[in-house]
């Protein structure tokens, strides 16, 4: 970890220089003698590292080292950011002085106003030079102590440790081999896959509502075996779901997630009981935020309404409290129809009090065949694959040691299996892991199997993976979001010494962008994330953290006050106040997250709050030096004091909440933000913001930029009001979105087919597009114009297209309308008199195609004749009561869901409905 530190401070001091290089004046030589000291210290780390890992007395001394060289390099980056937050508060000073007096005389002010911003420099360089001073005093003692420890230098660091070197090509690599890869199998598990399947699916030897539990210990893959499970008998049962429990969970959550979802299947399929009716009825008149607010008897009397008559299988995966059913089964009736929930629990209690009829299903170890199978496919030992015993001998004997080593463990043999893919298959390489581990050490073998594979990490992926630890357990990441608060917290280093034309500046961040991704992905080949879903081009979309890897993550962060995460208020007051990371996992609020606020430094670079209830008002005005702010709660009327204060912010994500600023809060004050993901009305001065890359804000409208204004660098927006594209086409605003490679629209009002022509034109001319999602109410419908002429057609490198919007009457499918390269297509509510499927069968690259709701209302049933060659996953949740698919149709689909719907399937897809 020091040396992913110090080499972001190595970086920031470098660019310090460079911003700031005619007006830094003496001060300039000892940010670069502070830069040179660290440049030379940085060369021992890797030998610091490696002592710091053998348990030894001296390893203790070499960890005192490393942890003075944390705090001076925190130190070094508090004093630069302090100096900039300093500096434009003297600029706004003036900024303001001349604002009251610019009636007077515009231009002696204006030249007054550069010869002060020149002089407000000058306390804050002098502050910085003597911070600076003694930082370089420090840093020379510490250089000088390297010596008692024996630490030598390693020059050539193009091993584990040194600074990435990454191909642009390799990121589409690792997309393409995941793209045919089956997440869900995994040696072992059969004959108890088989036995699940069984006990779900016997509903007419066991009618009655069962409660089956999956019981085991840690990292034994009961998650896994639900996942496996379900993917298969889904499709039989009317409604169903995966609800993620953890040790802190909110029953309510868990309420308002499923009444969410049963509103929705009683809508689609168009149930007519006047009960149900009548509870629909009820909740349109709660907005979301209202919703959640409602009691526990509200959700459980809704959801046994809704509910009734309907066959359905619940999953509560990581249960810890033996309580929980007993609070919950009142919200899941009865039916005698099969239905079924589904538990995994490390607790034999939790199932045995949850249905005393059903004996607890008890995963047990690996046998030692199955554990060197595991370890050796995970290691991607088998090429071809090719059978074992043409393999190695030598390598194949020391696999089989190595696994023993993790006693029948399969997170244990995944992991190590993920250190093994890394190395050579050589038994030089495999024989060097084996040796340099202490499987003896205290914590069990498998803590040691995952500390090692952290330890392996290079310094680069250590910082992404104990960030991890920022997030609440059993949490669903979003790996967009995480990408871009890695970016914003510096934790992507630039590749290699580019030059960049001012119009490529967007390809630099792109390029940023491409890294983190393949970061992500290295984490996942380590196992060290669980894969939740992937978008259509076989990136990562979601993902989950196992709790043990969670427990590493915490444990590596505390030591060296990476991240502090508050669940309940601190019982000392004397809480830990420096570190750079905090994170508030609050269930339930205590007066509100402002009770959290005393507890945490001025100098906390993120701040993360996961409260269900926020309340305000809330105010970082002493949090000068943040970067990333995330905000996750539901409330309508939550009050945020101090932003426009903070200058360093890169990450702005306000989701699931009602957000309010002060009347006078400006958005351009954030001069260095990226990204903004959340709900905002009115942002006023948003885009002036040159630096914004990301906006993203579900259903709101924004005004159009100012004259002049720079969005270069914005490549993502979603999502924008039709109103707002319409003032923005008619100000001859839209070409300012030259580089947007994502852009999601909101239909919300009539459009005139002339206009429509020239926006879609417009749109279609927009070079990096890859993603285009418009969604509306029935009411609008896609006009004829942006199909014809080849409106669609004309976004040649359109990767992914999202229409869920009534077409216009007339309107017919044809693969011609539809961009060349696609790859995924979601259609929903199209309400097409025409069977799109034969046209749509034609799209050579479509590997992802989903069809909701009334997509097509000519028929009862859809046919695909012919076609579909790339086709690998296929969601259909249309209003129809048959699909039939021909034979040699779809020959690569690997994923089929489906519900309420009649599959014919030629014989080579007959296994994808049946489990």
């Amino acid at each position: 970890m020091a040396e992913a530190i110090v080499s972001f401070v190595v970086g920031k001091l470098g660019d310090l220089i460079i911003q700031e290089a005619g007006q830094l004046g003496g001060v300039k030589s000892q940010v670069k003698q502070v830069q040179t000291e660290l440049m030379n210290i940085k060369c021992y780390l890797a030998s610091a590292g490696s002592k710091q890992r053998k348990g030894d007395a001296e390893s203790a001394h070499v960890e005192n080292w490393l942890n003075q060289l944390r705090d001076v390099a925190y130190r070094i980056e508090d004093a630069i950011d302090i100096f900039y937050v300093e500096l434009e508060g003297n600029h706004l000073q003036v900024e303001n002085t001349h604002n009251r007096q610019k009636y007077r005389c515009y231009y002696f002010f204006g030249k007054l106003k550069n010869l002060r911003r020149k002089f407000m420099k000058v306390p804050g360089l002098h502050k910085l030079g003597t911070e600076l001073a003694e930082i370089q005093k420090e840093l020379e003692d510490i250089f000088i102590s390297k010596d008692k420890y024996g630490l030598t230098p390693l020059l050539d660091q193009a091993g584990r440790g040194s600074e990435p070197i990454i191909d642009e090509h390799e990121l589409y690599k690792r997309r393409a081999a995941y793209q045919d890869v089956d997440e869900t199998e995994i040696v072992g598990l059969d004959a108890d896959r088989d036995n699940i399947l069984k006990l779900l699916l016997s509903s007419e030897k066991t009618p009655r509502r069962a409660v089956i539990t999956i019981v085991g210990t840690g990292g034994l893959g009961k998650t896994t075996l639900a996942n496996m499970v379900y993917k298969r008998v889904k499709t039989y049962f009317e409604y169903h779901t995966v609800l993620s429990v953890s040790q802190q969970y909110n029953l309510n959550d868990l309420l308002a997630n499923i009444l969410e979802e049963v509103v929705d299947l009683i809508k689609r399929l168009e149930v007519a009981d006047p009960e149900k009716q009548k509870v629909l009825e009820l909740i349109s008149k709660y907005d979301g935020f209202e919703l959640k607010k409602q009691d526990r008897a509200f959700f459980i009397s809704k959801i046994k309404i809704l509910l009734s008559g309907i066959r359905y299988l619940i999953i509560l995966d990581d249960v810890w409290d033996v309580k929980l059913w007993d609070r919950m089964q009142y919200a899941l009736p009865d039916n005698k129809n099969g239905s079924r929930v589904l538990m995994t629990s490390r607790s034999i209690d939790v199932a045995r009090l949850a249905d005393p009829e059903t004996k607890p299903y008890e995963l047990v170890f690996l046998n030692d065949k199955e554990s060197c199978d595991l370890l050796l496919k995970k290691a991607r030992y088998y090429k071809n694959p090719i059978e074992v015993e043409s393999s190695s001998d030598d390598l194949l004997e020391l696999a089989n040691k190595l696994s023993k080593k993790c006693k029948g463990l399969p997170l244990a043999l995944i992991v190590l299996g993920g250190i093994l893919s890394t190395r050579q298959q050589t038994y030089h390489d495999w024989k060097k892991v084996l040796d340099t581990m202490d499987w003896h050490q205290e914590g069990g073998d498998c803590m040691n199997v995952l500390a090692m594979s952290y330890e392996d990490m290079p310094y680069y992926l250590k910082s992404c993976f104990i960030y991890l630890a920022s997030f609440p357990e059993d949490y669903q990441i979003s790996a967009r979001n995480l990408i871009y608060m890695w970016v914003a917290e510096g934790f992507i280093p630039e590749q290699g010494k580019k030059t960049l034309e001012e119009t490529a500046e967007i390809f630099l961040f792109f390029f940023f962008l491409m890294i983190a991704e393949i970061f992500l992905e290295q984490l996942y080949e380590r196992s060290m994330v669980q894969v939740s879903s992937r978008y259509s081009n076989g990136s990562i979309k979601s993902f989950r953290v196992h709790d043990l890897l969670h427990d590493l993550a915490m444990h590596e962060a505390r030591k060296v006050n990476f991240v502090t995460v508050f669940q309940n208020l601190p019982q000392s007051s004397h809480a830990d106040r420096v570190t750079r990371r905090v994170s508030i996992q609050a269930n339930e609020s205590v007066e509100g997250c402002s009770e959290f606020m005393k507890y945490i430094g001025s100098n906390t670079r993120s701040l993360l709050l996961f409260d269900r209830r926020l309340r305000g008002p809330i105010s970082v005005v002493d949090f000068r030096l943040l970067r990333v702010l995330e905000i996750e709660g539901d409330t309508d009327d939550f009050v945020l004091r101090g932003l426009d204060g903070l200058i360093h912010l890169k990450y702005l994500g306000i989701r699931n909440s009602g957000l309010k600023l002060a009347s006078d809060f400006r958005w351009d004050r954030l001069k260095n933000l990226e990204t903004l993901i959340g709900r905002l009305r009115e942002p006023m001065g948003l885009w002036s913001i040159r630096t914004l890359r990301h906006v993203i804000s579900k259903y709101d409208s924004f005004e159009g930029p100012p004259a002049g204004a720079d969005l270069r660098n914005l490549q993502t927006l979603e999502w924008i009001s039709s109103s707002c594209l319409k003032a923005w086409h008619k100000k001859n605003q839209l070409p300012l979105l030259n580089n947007l490679r994502k852009f999601g629209l909101v239909i919300e009002d009539e459009i005139e087919s002339v206009e429509w022509e020239m926006v879609g034109c417009l749109l279609a001319t927009l070079p990096y597009l890859l993603s285009l999602k418009i969604g509306c109410d029935e009411q609008f419908k896609i006009p004829k114009e942006m199909v014809y002429p080849r409106g669609l057609a004309n976004y040649q490198i359109l990767e992914t297209l999202v229409l869920i919007c009534p077409w216009s009457d007339n309107v017919t499918v044809e693969a011609s309308l539809f961009p060349p390269h696609l790859i995924s297509l979601a259609l929903g509510w199209s309400q097409l008199a025409v069977d799109p499927m034969p046209e749509l069968g034609k799209l050579k690259s479509l590997k992802k195609l989903r069809l909701d709701g009334k997509v097509y209302v000519g028929g009862k049933e859809m046919i695909c004749p012919e076609g579909f060659p790339a086709l690998q996953s296929l969601f259909l949740s249309c209003h129809i009561e048959n699909f039939t698919v021909m034979e040699g149709v779809m020959p690569k689909l690997k994923h089929l869901n489906y519900s309420g719907i009649n599959l014919n399937l030629p014989p080579e897809l007959e296994h994808l409905k049946r489990y």
